[in-house]
Protein backbone atom coordinates (compact mmCIF):
# COMPACT_ATOMS: atom_id res chain seq x y z
CA UNK A 1 0.00 0.00 0.00
CA UNK A 2 1.44 3.36 -1.12
CA UNK A 3 0.34 6.95 -0.60
CA UNK A 4 -0.17 9.05 -3.71
CA UNK A 5 3.00 10.84 -4.67
CA UNK A 6 5.06 9.18 -1.91
CA UNK A 7 7.11 6.86 -4.18
CA UNK A 8 8.10 9.74 -6.44
CA UNK A 9 9.08 11.86 -3.46
CA UNK A 10 11.12 9.04 -1.91
CA UNK A 11 12.77 8.38 -5.28
CA UNK A 12 13.77 12.03 -5.44
CA UNK A 13 15.55 11.51 -2.08
CA UNK A 14 17.69 8.75 -3.61
CA UNK A 15 15.80 5.77 -2.18
CA UNK A 16 16.29 2.75 -4.53
CA UNK A 17 13.25 1.71 -6.53
CA UNK A 18 13.45 -1.81 -5.12
CA UNK A 19 12.63 -0.40 -1.71
CA UNK A 20 9.57 1.40 -3.05
CA UNK A 21 7.84 -1.56 -4.62
CA UNK A 22 8.86 -4.52 -2.51
CA UNK A 23 8.28 -4.44 1.23
CA UNK A 24 8.99 -8.07 2.15
CA UNK A 25 12.33 -7.01 3.63
CA UNK A 26 10.45 -4.93 6.19
CA UNK A 27 8.73 -8.04 7.55
CA UNK A 28 12.09 -9.76 7.70
CA UNK A 29 13.53 -6.90 9.74
CA UNK A 30 10.58 -7.02 12.13
CA UNK A 31 11.10 -10.77 12.48
CA UNK A 32 14.81 -10.29 13.17
CA UNK A 33 14.15 -7.61 15.79
CA UNK A 34 11.50 -9.81 17.43
CA UNK A 35 13.84 -12.79 17.52
CA UNK A 36 16.61 -10.57 18.92
CA UNK A 37 14.32 -9.29 21.66
CA UNK A 38 13.23 -12.83 22.50
CA UNK A 39 16.81 -14.10 22.53
CA UNK A 40 17.92 -11.20 24.75
CA UNK A 41 15.12 -11.95 27.21
CA UNK A 42 15.95 -15.66 27.30
CA UNK A 43 19.65 -14.92 27.76
CA UNK A 44 18.88 -12.51 30.61
CA UNK A 45 16.69 -15.05 32.38
CA UNK A 46 19.25 -17.81 31.88
CA UNK A 47 22.20 -15.74 33.10
CA UNK A 48 20.24 -14.46 36.11
CA UNK A 49 19.41 -18.03 37.12
CA UNK A 50 23.00 -19.11 36.60
CA UNK A 51 24.16 -16.22 38.80
CA UNK A 52 21.76 -17.21 41.58
CA UNK A 53 22.99 -20.81 41.41
CA UNK A 54 26.60 -19.64 41.43
CA UNK A 55 25.98 -17.48 44.52
CA UNK A 56 24.91 -20.59 46.44
CA UNK A 57 28.30 -22.24 46.02
CA UNK A 58 31.38 -21.53 48.12
CA UNK A 59 33.50 -21.03 45.02
CA UNK A 60 33.78 -17.26 44.28
CA UNK A 61 35.15 -17.70 40.77
CA UNK A 62 31.89 -18.84 39.14
CA UNK A 63 30.09 -15.87 40.71
CA UNK A 64 32.38 -13.27 39.19
CA UNK A 65 32.56 -15.09 35.83
CA UNK A 66 28.78 -15.15 35.37
CA UNK A 67 28.33 -11.64 36.77
CA UNK A 68 30.98 -10.23 34.43
CA UNK A 69 29.38 -11.91 31.41
CA UNK A 70 25.77 -10.86 31.96
CA UNK A 71 25.74 -7.41 30.36
CA UNK A 72 28.30 -8.07 27.56
CA UNK A 73 26.45 -11.24 26.45
CA UNK A 74 23.11 -9.42 26.28
CA UNK A 75 24.69 -6.62 24.26
CA UNK A 76 26.31 -9.24 22.04
CA UNK A 77 22.86 -10.64 21.25
CA UNK A 78 21.62 -7.17 20.28
CA UNK A 79 24.75 -6.51 18.23
CA UNK A 80 24.31 -9.73 16.24
CA UNK A 81 20.60 -9.02 15.83
CA UNK A 82 21.10 -5.51 14.53
CA UNK A 83 23.87 -6.64 12.19
CA UNK A 84 21.55 -9.33 10.86
CA UNK A 85 18.82 -6.74 10.30
CA UNK A 86 21.35 -4.46 8.60
CA UNK A 87 22.39 -7.33 6.32
CA UNK A 88 18.75 -7.85 5.31
CA UNK A 89 18.48 -4.14 4.56
CA UNK A 90 21.72 -4.30 2.57
CA UNK A 91 20.36 -7.07 0.36
CA UNK A 92 17.29 -4.99 -0.36
CA UNK A 93 18.85 -1.56 -0.67
CA UNK A 94 22.30 -2.32 -2.08
CA UNK A 95 23.57 0.93 -0.60
CA UNK A 96 27.34 1.46 -0.09
CA UNK A 97 26.82 2.53 3.50
CA UNK A 98 25.97 -1.04 4.51
CA UNK A 99 29.45 -2.23 3.53
CA UNK A 100 30.56 -1.25 7.02
CA UNK A 101 28.28 -3.83 8.68
CA UNK A 102 30.84 -6.59 8.95
CA UNK A 103 33.75 -4.41 10.21
CA UNK A 104 31.51 -2.71 12.76
CA UNK A 105 30.18 -6.06 13.93
CA UNK A 106 33.68 -7.50 14.26
CA UNK A 107 34.95 -4.46 16.18
CA UNK A 108 31.85 -4.57 18.39
CA UNK A 109 32.51 -8.21 19.26
CA UNK A 110 36.11 -7.36 20.16
CA UNK A 111 34.95 -4.45 22.34
CA UNK A 112 32.41 -6.63 24.17
CA UNK A 113 35.00 -9.34 24.80
CA UNK A 114 37.40 -6.71 26.12
CA UNK A 115 34.63 -5.30 28.34
CA UNK A 116 33.95 -8.75 29.74
CA UNK A 117 37.64 -9.40 30.44
CA UNK A 118 38.23 -5.97 32.05
CA UNK A 119 35.18 -6.44 34.30
CA UNK A 120 36.35 -9.95 35.17
CA UNK A 121 39.81 -8.69 36.09
CA UNK A 122 38.35 -5.89 38.24
CA UNK A 123 36.19 -8.36 40.17
CA UNK A 124 39.10 -10.77 40.52
CA UNK A 125 41.10 -7.92 42.02
CA UNK A 126 38.42 -7.38 44.68
CA UNK A 127 38.08 -11.09 45.46
CA UNK A 128 41.83 -11.59 45.87
CA UNK A 129 41.86 -8.89 48.57
CA UNK A 130 38.98 -10.45 50.53
CA UNK A 131 40.30 -12.78 53.26
CA UNK A 132 36.96 -14.57 53.66
CA UNK A 133 36.81 -15.62 50.00
CA UNK A 134 40.38 -16.78 49.39
CA UNK A 135 42.81 -18.85 51.44
CA UNK A 136 45.61 -16.30 51.21
CA UNK A 137 44.34 -12.78 50.56
CA UNK A 138 46.62 -10.41 48.65
CA UNK A 139 47.32 -6.93 49.91
CA UNK A 140 45.73 -4.00 48.08
CA UNK A 141 49.02 -2.94 46.48
CA UNK A 142 49.82 -6.33 44.93
CA UNK A 143 46.24 -6.96 43.82
CA UNK A 144 46.06 -3.47 42.31
CA UNK A 145 49.33 -3.95 40.42
CA UNK A 146 48.23 -7.31 38.99
CA UNK A 147 44.84 -5.88 38.04
CA UNK A 148 46.33 -2.86 36.27
CA UNK A 149 48.78 -4.99 34.29
CA UNK A 150 46.07 -7.42 33.20
CA UNK A 151 43.67 -4.63 32.22
CA UNK A 152 46.40 -2.86 30.25
CA UNK A 153 47.21 -6.12 28.46
CA UNK A 154 43.55 -6.71 27.57
CA UNK A 155 43.07 -3.16 26.26
CA UNK A 156 46.26 -3.17 24.17
CA UNK A 157 45.51 -6.60 22.71
CA UNK A 158 41.92 -5.62 21.92
CA UNK A 159 43.10 -2.45 20.21
CA UNK A 160 45.53 -4.38 18.02
CA UNK A 161 42.89 -6.98 17.12
CA UNK A 162 40.40 -4.21 16.26
CA UNK A 163 42.96 -2.52 14.01
CA UNK A 164 43.68 -5.83 12.29
CA UNK A 165 39.95 -6.34 11.79
CA UNK A 166 39.62 -2.92 10.17
CA UNK A 167 42.37 -3.82 7.70
CA UNK A 168 45.36 -2.14 9.30
CA UNK A 169 48.67 -4.01 9.39
CA UNK A 170 49.68 -4.76 12.97
CA UNK A 171 53.33 -5.09 11.99
CA UNK A 172 53.21 -1.62 10.46
CA UNK A 173 51.51 -0.22 13.56
CA UNK A 174 54.13 -1.80 15.80
CA UNK A 175 56.96 -0.51 13.62
CA UNK A 176 55.50 2.97 13.67
CA UNK A 177 55.06 2.66 17.42
CA UNK A 178 58.71 1.71 17.82
CA UNK A 179 59.89 4.74 15.87
CA UNK A 180 57.38 7.04 17.49
CA UNK A 181 58.17 5.61 20.91
CA UNK A 182 61.68 7.07 20.72
CA UNK A 183 60.33 10.56 20.09
CA UNK A 184 57.66 10.15 22.75
CA UNK A 185 60.29 8.90 25.18
CA UNK A 186 62.30 12.09 24.84
CA UNK A 187 59.22 14.27 25.07
CA UNK A 188 57.71 12.46 28.06
CA UNK A 189 60.78 11.33 29.99
CA UNK A 190 59.32 12.55 33.29
CA UNK A 191 56.12 10.65 32.67
CA UNK A 192 58.09 7.49 31.84
CA UNK A 193 60.29 7.98 34.91
CA UNK A 194 57.17 8.12 37.07
CA UNK A 195 55.75 5.06 35.31
CA UNK A 196 58.86 2.97 35.95
CA UNK A 197 59.07 4.41 39.46
CA UNK A 198 55.57 3.10 40.10
CA UNK A 199 56.57 -0.25 38.62
CA UNK A 200 59.51 -0.44 41.02
CA UNK A 201 57.21 0.38 43.93
CA UNK A 202 54.97 -2.51 42.89
CA UNK A 203 57.91 -4.91 42.52
CA UNK A 204 60.06 -3.90 45.51
CA UNK A 205 57.08 -3.12 47.75
CA UNK A 206 58.82 -0.69 50.15
CA UNK A 207 55.35 0.30 51.31
CA UNK A 208 51.76 -0.79 50.85
CA UNK A 209 48.42 0.98 50.88
CA UNK A 210 47.49 1.84 54.46
CA UNK A 211 51.07 1.98 55.80
CA UNK A 212 52.79 4.93 57.44
CA UNK A 213 55.81 6.22 55.52
CA UNK A 214 58.31 8.97 56.21
CA UNK A 215 61.28 10.39 54.33
CA UNK A 216 64.18 12.12 56.11
CA UNK A 217 65.26 13.61 52.76
CA UNK A 218 61.92 15.19 51.84
CA UNK A 219 59.04 16.62 53.78
CA UNK A 220 57.02 13.44 53.30
CA UNK A 221 55.15 11.75 56.13
CA UNK A 222 51.72 10.19 56.30
CA UNK A 223 49.58 7.19 55.43
CA UNK A 224 49.61 5.77 51.89
CA UNK A 225 46.13 5.93 50.37
CA UNK A 226 46.69 5.09 46.71
CA UNK A 227 49.58 3.95 44.51
CA UNK A 228 49.06 4.90 40.87
CA UNK A 229 51.23 4.56 37.79
CA UNK A 230 52.32 8.20 37.97
CA UNK A 231 51.51 9.48 41.46
CA UNK A 232 51.23 8.10 44.96
CA UNK A 233 48.70 9.77 47.23
CA UNK A 234 49.73 10.11 50.88
CA UNK A 235 47.42 11.45 53.57
CA UNK A 236 49.47 13.55 55.98
CA UNK A 237 48.71 13.55 59.70
CA UNK A 238 46.97 16.91 59.41
CA UNK A 239 44.59 15.17 56.95
CA UNK A 240 45.90 16.87 53.82
CA UNK A 241 46.50 14.85 50.63
CA UNK A 242 50.10 14.80 49.44
CA UNK A 243 50.72 13.73 45.81
CA UNK A 244 54.23 12.40 45.27
CA UNK A 245 55.55 11.50 41.77
CA UNK A 246 56.69 7.89 41.76
CA UNK A 247 60.10 8.83 40.35
CA UNK A 248 60.83 10.54 43.69
CA UNK A 249 60.97 7.20 45.51
CA UNK A 250 63.94 6.11 43.38
CA UNK A 251 66.12 8.96 44.68
CA UNK A 252 65.21 9.34 48.36
CA UNK A 253 65.61 7.32 51.53
CA UNK A 254 62.25 6.18 52.85
CA UNK A 255 61.27 4.95 56.30
CA UNK A 256 58.34 2.64 56.88
CA UNK A 257 57.44 2.89 60.58
CA UNK A 258 54.43 0.62 60.03
CA UNK A 259 56.82 -2.34 59.78
CA UNK A 260 58.65 -1.70 63.05
CA UNK A 261 58.72 -4.62 65.48
CA UNK A 262 58.96 -2.56 68.70
CA UNK A 263 58.82 1.01 69.91
CA UNK A 264 61.68 2.47 71.94
CA UNK A 265 61.62 4.32 75.24
CA UNK A 266 64.75 6.44 75.66
CA UNK A 267 64.48 8.87 78.55
CA UNK A 268 66.94 10.64 80.88
CA UNK A 269 66.06 11.29 84.53
CA UNK A 270 68.00 13.68 86.75
CA UNK A 271 68.36 13.41 90.55
CA UNK A 272 69.61 16.01 93.02
CA UNK A 273 73.30 15.99 93.98
CA UNK A 274 72.31 15.46 97.59
CA UNK A 275 70.74 12.11 96.58
CA UNK A 276 73.98 10.64 95.22
CA UNK A 277 73.99 7.87 97.84
CA UNK A 278 70.58 6.69 96.63
CA UNK A 279 71.28 6.65 92.89
CA UNK A 280 72.44 3.02 92.71
CA UNK A 281 69.43 1.69 94.66
CA UNK A 282 67.00 3.74 92.58
CA UNK A 283 68.44 2.44 89.30
CA UNK A 284 68.29 -1.16 90.59
CA UNK A 285 64.60 -0.81 91.45
CA UNK A 286 63.83 0.93 88.14
CA UNK A 287 65.47 -1.89 86.18
CA UNK A 288 63.59 -4.51 88.19
CA UNK A 289 60.34 -2.67 87.46
CA UNK A 290 61.08 -2.68 83.72
CA UNK A 291 61.92 -6.38 83.71
CA UNK A 292 58.64 -7.21 85.44
CA UNK A 293 56.54 -4.81 83.33
CA UNK A 294 54.18 -6.83 81.07
CA UNK A 295 54.47 -4.35 78.17
CA UNK A 296 58.29 -4.16 78.10
CA UNK A 297 60.13 -6.75 76.00
CA UNK A 298 63.04 -7.92 78.15
CA UNK A 299 64.38 -9.97 75.22
CA UNK A 300 65.40 -6.69 73.58
CA UNK A 301 68.03 -4.24 74.83
CA UNK A 302 67.14 -3.02 78.34
CA UNK A 303 69.45 -0.62 80.15
CA UNK A 304 69.26 1.61 83.23
CA UNK A 305 72.63 3.27 83.83
CA UNK A 306 74.09 6.35 85.46
CA UNK A 307 74.96 8.68 82.62
CA UNK A 308 76.64 11.91 83.67
CA UNK A 309 77.21 14.59 86.27
CA UNK A 310 75.11 17.37 84.82
CA UNK A 311 75.20 21.01 85.82
CA UNK A 312 72.49 20.63 88.44
CA UNK A 313 71.56 16.93 88.37
CA UNK A 314 72.82 13.37 88.48
CA UNK A 315 71.50 11.87 85.24
CA UNK A 316 70.66 8.23 84.55
CA UNK A 317 68.97 6.99 81.39
CA UNK A 318 66.27 4.42 80.67
CA UNK A 319 66.55 2.50 77.40
CA UNK A 320 64.05 -0.26 76.56
CA UNK A 321 61.50 -1.41 73.96
CA UNK A 322 57.77 -1.90 74.24
CA UNK A 323 56.02 -4.97 72.86
CA UNK A 324 53.36 -2.90 71.14
CA UNK A 325 53.88 -0.85 68.00
CA UNK A 326 50.55 0.93 68.20
CA UNK A 327 51.19 4.64 68.72
CA UNK A 328 48.35 5.20 71.20
CA UNK A 329 49.15 2.12 73.26
CA UNK A 330 52.84 3.02 73.23
CA UNK A 331 52.14 6.42 74.76
CA UNK A 332 50.10 4.77 77.51
CA UNK A 333 52.92 2.31 78.28
CA UNK A 334 55.52 5.09 78.31
CA UNK A 335 53.36 7.15 80.67
CA UNK A 336 52.99 4.20 83.03
CA UNK A 337 56.76 3.58 83.05
CA UNK A 338 57.63 7.21 83.79
CA UNK A 339 55.08 7.47 86.60
CA UNK A 340 56.43 4.29 88.18
CA UNK A 341 59.96 5.71 87.98
CA UNK A 342 58.72 8.81 89.83
CA UNK A 343 57.13 6.58 92.50
CA UNK A 344 60.40 4.65 92.99
CA UNK A 345 62.35 7.90 93.38
CA UNK A 346 59.82 9.13 95.97
CA UNK A 347 59.95 5.82 97.88
CA UNK A 348 63.70 6.28 98.37
CA UNK A 349 63.21 9.79 99.70
CA UNK A 350 64.90 11.37 96.70
CA UNK A 351 63.65 14.01 94.32
CA UNK A 352 63.90 14.74 90.63
CA UNK A 353 66.31 17.63 90.13
CA UNK A 354 65.49 20.97 88.62
CA UNK A 355 68.00 23.66 87.55
CA UNK A 356 69.69 25.10 90.67
CA UNK A 357 72.80 27.08 91.49
CA UNK A 358 74.87 27.00 94.69
CA UNK A 359 76.82 30.12 95.63
CA UNK A 360 79.93 29.56 97.75
CA UNK A 361 81.06 32.69 99.64
CA UNK A 362 84.51 32.53 101.23
CA UNK A 363 84.67 34.21 104.64
CA UNK A 364 87.89 36.03 105.52
CA UNK A 365 88.15 37.20 109.20
CA UNK A 366 89.13 40.81 109.79
CA UNK A 367 92.74 41.47 110.93
CA UNK A 368 93.38 42.59 114.55
CA UNK A 369 94.69 46.00 113.53
CA UNK A 370 91.48 47.08 111.82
Amino acid sequence: MHFDGLPEKLASWGIPESLLHYDSWIYQIFAVVFLTLLASLLVKIGLDRMYKLAKRTDNPWDDIFVDSARRPVRLLVWLLGFSWAATVTQDAAESPIFKFIHPVRSVGVVVLIAWFLVTLVRQLERVLQHPSRTREALDATTAGAIGKLLRASVIITSLLVALQTLGFSISGVLAFGGIGGIAVGFAAKDLLANFFGGLMVYLDRPFLVGEWVRSPDKNIEGTVEHIGWRLTRIRTFDKRPLYVPNATFATIALENPSRMTHRRINETVGLRYCDIAKVRLIMTDVKAMLVEHPEIDEAETLMVNFNQFNASSLDFFIYCFTKTTNWIRYQEVKQDVLLKVAEIIDQHGAEIAFPTQTLHVQYEPESAGT
